[in-house]
């Protein structure tokens, strides 16, 4: 870790063990972490004593302004940077995969800040391991899309797009996308994807309690309500995304270790 420089620091989804070295190597070293809502404690409890923890997450429904939070944010870094602190802001998943970190990187180089970036690994990606998905695959799986289910706005309207996508064989990864699930499967399947299309839910990925639900458009709402899942939860729907493991029923509903 050199001297002086800030360092933007993807977490990964939760599990410590998915901490790349790097990643490691650069909180081991830290005076202060400025660290999301959704950081696994595993990962938090292994940082040195004397590394200052400081807590600049937001969770669902706390009523917090993004851009005030933002606002802080970014002073905190520049301050303790200036102060010659070693500084990492560590996000959970990946920086600039659904996590802002854009927003943040631009601020760094505004303010002319020397800082490096550190990839993490996406809760998609993770979720789709654990349970043996197949979201690429030769000659069947050519292309991949990651979206939201959540704006700012409440506007839906990239699922337009993203069903077609579907009808084509795409499977799509969908962030933040719970609440608005019931919206989105009947917006897919009134813009023609089939009702038979698999979906997959995964929540709490790489967490000892993660928990997997998988089903189809046509019956998920009802497997949903009767079988709840807490955020943050990864949704996979696609053709060809039915997992790899034999025994499906073994896996849903039950705790993933």
């Amino acid at each position: 870790m050199q001297k002086h420089r800030l360092y933007v620091v993807g977490a990964g989804p939760g599990d410590p063990d998915l901490l790349t070295v790097k990643a490691h190597r650069v909180l081991l070293q830290a005076d202060v972490v400025l660290h999301d809502a959704l950081l696994g404690q595993e990962i938090l409890d292994m940082l040195p004593k004397r590394c200052e923890l400081v807590y600049v997450g937001k969770t669902y429904k706390d009523k917090q302004s993004q851009e005030e939070r933002m606002v802080r944010i970014n002073h905190l870094m520049r301050d303790l940077y200036e102060k010659g602190k070693k500084v990492v802001r560590l996000k959970t998943g990946d920086p600039l995969i659904f996590g802002r970190g854009i927003e943040e990187i631009r601020f760094l180089r505004e303010t002319k800040i020397d800082y490096e970036l550190v990839p993490g690994i996406t809760a998609g990606l993770a979720a789709a391991n654990n349970c043996q998905i197949p979201i690429t695959e030769r000659s069947i799986n050519r292309t991949l899309l990651f979206c939201t289910g959540t704006t700012l706005d409440g506007d839906l309207k990239q699922f337009d797009a993203i069903s077609t996508m579907i009808t084509l064989g795409t499977p799509v990864m969908i962030y933040m996308g719970l609440n608005n699930l019931d919206v989105i499967i009947e917006k897919m399947i009134n813009n023609g994807v089939s009702p038979q299309t698999s979906i997959c839910a995964v929540s709490k990925v790489s967490y000892p309690d993660e928990k997997m639900l998988f089903g189809n458009l046509e019956n998920f709402s009802t497997k949903l309500k009767e079988t709840p899942l807490a955020m943050p939860t990864v949704i996979i729907i696609g053709q060809n995304i039915d997992p790899v493991i034999e025994d499906i029923d073994q896996l849903a509903n039950h705790d993933i270790s």
